[in-house]
């Protein structure tokens, strides 16, 4: 059950990553601690997949950078993550209207007219 509910909620992860990438540099353990804060239990060995895989399909990028004396690989957005972004936000506005509409539109072809 754990896992068919991460995979209902990972598209929905993805999109809070670029969201915060979009505004500042992002590092796993922050993202983490974020993402618990939404109510998301999600570990370094989902997170960092995760993140590599968003940087793999041009949606991130990432560089070593020193914090309080430690390396640390900082996450930033590209104009694809970008771009990718503001098409996510219209496809949830969308979803979110439907998900409060009383009666959802048919998709079994029954109701329409034909």
């Amino acid at each position: 059950m754990a896992d068919q509910k991460r995979q209902l909620f990972d598209g929905l992860i993805r999109i809070h990553v670029l969201l915060h990438a979009v505004h500042e540099p992002i590092f796993g353990l922050a993202m983490m601690k974020e993402l618990e804060h939404h109510g998301y239990s999600i570990g370094p060995g989902t997170l960092y997949p995760l993140l590599h895989g968003l940087e793999k399909s041009g949606l991130l990028r990432s560089a070593f950078d020193r914090v309080e004396g430690r390396r640390r690989r900082l996450y930033k957005i590209t104009p694809a993550g970008k771009r990718a972004l503001e098409k996510a936000k219209l496809k949830v506005d969308e979803l979110y209207d439907e998900l409060h509409e009383e009666h959802p539109r048919k998709v079994t072809g029954k109701d329409r007219p034909g």
